[in-house]
């Protein structure tokens, strides 16, 4: 199956990024989100990035004109999903807005529309569940920043067709993305390595072992890596991360997963990392 048309839902960061990886591939593209301003805030996202490789030469501005030509606001699901092949979910990371979502797409959406998750810890065979089309249900997990990182977690649910994963592999190569076939298991791969550390680096600072700045050069230096673990979980969002670790704890059982207090009291405190302009750091 050739994808052409895609609906992405939710047109923050991630959502923004997938729609724009999507229509520099050719590809046309519908956003939505809970409301226009919302989407309008993505599409202004998308602009300013496109903008941004214009003025490295990175792209011509009549190419920018042509991406952002094929990409298309939509106010409600209904009118979003007309003629859409694909559906991307790309919404906050919380187990019963997505079965709601998905329960409702399931109702819009013809039988052989396949629906990919960009859940970054959430199980693909239960949404595949509540979807009504668990053969036609996959993961597909971009990292962020979306356009400048080239792996994509392709998760199969227990139900996933053959005929689907082949589908949506080959949509991330034309994408310009390495894509990796996981299984649904807790957290797939990147986040199960990830965000223990990122919760164990905040362990150690909760117990004075170093400052956030000592910590994350250890990393860099220690473990050459290109960002810290504290400056990565502002870059994810520290409610993301305490959400990923707490679906961790819930599908595993294990408690080496609990999210550090710390973690919990700075998301209680609104200190969410970038996208509010302070959680470890201040930006």
């Amino acid at each position: 199956m050739l994808i052409s048309r895609i609906l992405v839902v939710g047109a923050g960061q991630m959502g923004a990024g997938i729609a724009q990886v999507a229509a520099q591939a050719g590809m046309a593209v519908t956003l939505t989100d809970i409301s226009v301003d919302y989407v309008r805030r993505g599409l202004d996202r998308i602009s300013k990035a496109l903008s941004r490789l214009v003025d490295k030469g990175r792209l011509a501005a009549e190419q920018k004109d042509s991406i952002l030509s094929r990409i298309a606001a939509a106010p409600d699901l209904e009118t979003a999903a007309r003629g859409a092949d694909l559906v991307i979910e790309a919404i906050v990371e919380d187990p019963a807005a997505k079965s709601e979502l998905w329960s409702r797409l399931a109702d819009i959406c013809p039988p052989d529309v396949i629906f990919a998750s960009n859940t970054s810890s959430i199980s693909i065979t239960s949404m595949g569940r509540d979807s009504r089309r668990a053969d036609r249900f996959i993961g597909m997990h971009f990292m962020n920043p979306v356009p400048v990182m080239q792996l994509v977690e392709v998760v199969r649910g227990l139900e996933t067709s053959d005929s689907v994963c082949d589908t949506i592999v080959e949509l991330a190569r034309r994408m310009g993305k390495e894509p990796v076939v996981v299984s649904d298991s807790a957290a797939f791969v990147v986040n199960r390595i990830a965000i223990p550390m990122i919760n164990e680096a905040a362990f150690a600072l909760m117990e004075g072992a170093a400052t956030a700045e000592g910590i994350d050069t250890c990393a860099k230096l220690g473990l050459n890596h290109p960002m810290g673990p504290l400056a990565l979980a502002d870059l994810i969002g520290l409610d993301t991360v305490v959400s990923i670790l707490e679906v961790m704890v819930a599908e595993t059982g294990d408690p080496k997963y609990r999210p550090c207090p710390l973690l919990r009291r700075m998301v209680a405190a609104g200190r969410l990392g970038r996208k509010v302009g302070q959680g470890f750091y201040k930006y």
